[in-house]
């Protein structure tokens, strides 16, 4: 018997943890954190154990390390898993940063226990090269192999091929993990998998499309330069993998196309001088969003022809003139003091991406009142974060809780839709479309109801297989 259960990511975008079994023994895809207020969830220990039996998991295969993928790992240890974690070789390199902040939450600030448990976790890490098949059990009549396959969500993400057999019958199962949209900065593009008896989508947009690259692009820039024009600082909430490089991406090309023609009329830096794209200050404060910045840059085998021709061309697209990295806490909270009284112009990428904690709350609470100042969402925002509050509530003049207090929002509020790193709702019709044969059952997880609704409609009109929402 082949079976797919799903332990998270059903009732949101958050949480993803699915299960694949084959006879007795089976695997698990992703062990993700639950972020807002899907089904309950929060990030306290009681609701982060595992609450499902794990006896006959075999391994787990990681599909990329967003935190709301992999922050679970650590309770999977803890429960008993001791197989392998299957995962591509980029990941490999970066499972263990992400894992190391997931460790701080709501599981330990003992240093040495978390170095054990990082020990542990390199430990069980099998780097998996794209599109190279690897055996993960085959017992009596019963087998199962899995292959991993570029997704173009972040660097290292990946979709699971599964070909499992049990008793004469087989089945090839995908999983997408995320799905990235097509012409991401610095990722090739997801290809379609050769087949699909089943596949299990995502559908974080699957109810709307993104903005073309070049357009959101130049969106970008008219925004940065509309909200540069009071002097004030643009506060971008960063998810430290995939977006927070994909927009040091874009403003580095920004900056090399208009570097000498003025940002806004009528600002200034001290002295009268004219304030040119080349004078921009990037600020990122985030210390984990700096690690995976370092390691993108040190991942260049990884990166798509077009990112890999400026670096031949002598440009710098992670690790510019005008980029500053802000590590320690003293150099962050006399940031935030020095841009809230200050005219300078200032874009600032800040963790966390959904504003739930880390560095970017400082920011909020200092910068929010301000009508200078602008908030440019880039990513998804899920229900019951501060983020979602923000976009829902700041352009009507609301306001936002933050550590229990309540904060006006003045600022303005922005939303670039089109550097989200998932796909939009043609590009997983796209990929589905792309399988030579239509599966027989397609499975819609990772989205909010109405997008999974939206999506399961479109598919529904166009296939005669199967559609379900699990």
């Amino acid at each position: 018997m082949i079976e797919i259960k799903h332990h998270g990511a059903t009732t949101g975008v958050t949480g993803s943890c699915h299960e694949l079994s084959v006879g007795d023994a089976g695997i698990l895809i992703d062990c993700g954190l639950f972020q807002g207020q899907e089904a309950g969830h929060s990030s306290t220990a009681s609701n982060l154990a595992i609450d499902f039996p794990i006896d006959h998991i075999r391994a787990l295969v990681v599909t990329h390390v967003h935190i709301d993928h992999v922050g679970r790992i650590p309770y999977l240890l803890a429960s008993g898993f001791e197989g392998p974690i299957i995962c591509s070789e980029p990941s490999a390199f970066m499972l263990p940063e992400i894992l190391e902040d997931a460790l701080k939450i709501g599981f330990t600030r003992d240093r040495k226990l978390i170095e054990r448990v990082l020990d542990l976790i390199r430990s069980r890490i099998v780097p998996l090269p794209y599109s190279q098949w690897y055996s993960v059990f085959a017992e009596g009549e019963c087998s199962l192999s899995v292959r991993l396959q570029q997704a173009g969500h972040i660097l290292g993400s990946a979709y699971v091929e599964c070909d499992a057999w049990a008793n004469q019958v087989s089945e090839r199962i995908v999983f997408s993990g995320d799905l990235g949209a097509p012409h991401a900065p610095l990722l090739p593009e997801p290809t379609s998998p050769e087949r699909a008896d089943r596949l299990v989508i995502e559908s974080t947009y699957g109810d709307k499309d993104h903005e073309d690259r070049e357009t959101r692009r130049y969106r970008l820039k008219a925004i940065l330069e509309n909200a540069l024009a009071d002097g004030g600082t643009i506060l971008v909430p960063a998810f430290s993998i995939g977006r927070t490089q994909e927009l040091l991406y874009e403003i580095e090309s920004l900056i090399h196309e208009f570097g000498d023609d003025e940002v806004a009329e009528d600002v200034s830096l001290p002295h009268g001088a004219k304030l040119s794209w080349k004078d921009l200050e990037i600020v990122v404060d985030s210390p984990l969003a700096a690690d995976f910045t370092r390691i993108y840059r040190d991942l260049k085998p990884y990166w798509d022809a077009e990112a890999t021709e400026l670096v031949n061309e002598g440009r710098h697209p992670l690790s510019f003139e005008q980029l500053t990295v802000i590590d320690s806490h003293e150099d962050h909270l006399n940031a935030v003091s020095y841009l809230a009284r200050s005219h300078r112009p200032c874009v600032v990428l800040a963790g966390s991406g959904m504003c739930t904690g880390g560095r970017v709350v400082n920011y909020l609470k200092a910068l929010l009142g301000d009508v200078r100042n602008d908030v440019l969402f880039v990513g998804y925002q899920a229900v019951g974060t501060p983020g979602r509050e923000i976009l829902s509530y700041g352009p009507h003049g609301g306001y936002v809780e933050l550590d229990g207090e309540r904060y006006t929002i003045r600022a303005r509020v922005h939303q670039v839709g089109g550097y989200s790193a998932h796909a939009g709702q043609s590009d997983l019709l796209r990929f589905v479309e792309g399988i030579p044969e239509t599966p027989a059952e397609i499975r819609i997880v990772h989205g909010d109801a109405d997008a999974k609704l939206a999506f399961q409609h479109l598919l529904e009109t166009k296939y005669d297989s199967r559609i379900l929402i699990p």
